[in-house]
């Protein structure tokens, strides 16, 4: 993204001095897949691709085949980030349903997991995931619900990742949500460069803040930080490919 044109390297070694050593760059669009495998070419991070809901008046035969070809060329890790956004309404619903319906079944079909965005949209997101479940795994990434809507995705086998936004005064919901989400699901995330948590409002969000959100989330539900980073990453590690390599404990 263009926030990090000036600094990427720097962001990166940033989050590695703080302990968050890997890294998932997540692909939106056709113009950023091939950046985003470029960037994913060490051990230590793994790309995805898919076509953001934002994005998805652009879907047709031709970026569907595009978006495979990106997979398979790249080795994604994920199909993402898919999904549902009636909070902007950028593509037209009926468009954003038709492409992420797609691309949940190139993700099955790939034997491959999903980053699924979803705002303003739970009972749609649901009904379209609930089709592939319970054999598609996935993450409902920068989770912005309540515990109602946290239990059905977990019911479908989604795992939960909560960005800064869990750290919010205004976000009560997300935090019953969290303390309900069993760790085995659990994920923490930035959602760089947005959704700078407490105490860093206002500011860039960066790689470096996972740590920030993993301590506040593992104050909130009763855990070390030590020991919550070590179940975090394992489900990251799990989900993304990692725990198939050497090294797998690593943060």
């Amino acid at each position: 993204m263009e926030a990090f044109d000036a600094d990427r390297a720097e962001v990166a070694q940033r989050a590695e001095i703080q302990g968050v050593a890997r890294l998932v760059v997540v692909g939106t669009h056709p113009g950023d897949w091939a950046a985003c495998a470029d960037l994913a070419k060490t051990s230590n991070r793994r790309a995805t691709a898919g076509l953001h809901p934002h994005e998805a008046s652009r879907w047709d035969r031709a970026c569907a085949a595009a978006l495979a070809r990106a997979i398979r060329d790249t080795a994604a890790a994920a199909v993402g980030e898919i999904g549902l956004d009636y909070h902007y309404d950028l593509s037209p619903r009926e468009t954003q349903r038709a492409a992420f319906s797609a691309q949940l079944a190139l993700a099955a079909e790939e034997g491959l997991p999903v980053v699924v965005h979803s705002r303003d949209a739970f009972e749609d997101t649901v009904e379209l995931i609930r089709p592939f479940s319970p054999a598609l795994i996935g993450v409902i990434h920068c989770f912005t619900y309540g515990p109602r809507e946290a239990e059905a995705f977990l019911k479908l086998g989604m795992h939960l990742s909560f960005s800064g936004i869990v750290t919010f005064p205004s976000a009560p919901l997300i935090r019953e949500a969290a303390l309900l989400t069993p760790w085995e699901r659990l994920l923490v995330e930035t959602d760089a460069p947005y959704l700078a948590p407490v105490p860093h409002r206002g500011k860039r969000c960066e790689p470096w803040h996972a740590a920030v959100v993993g301590r506040f989330v593992a104050e909130l539900k009763g855990l070390g930080e030590s020991e919550a980073a070590k179940i975090t990453s394992q489900n990251a590690a799990r989900l993304f490919g990692w725990d198939r390599e050497q090294g797998a404990g690593s943060r």
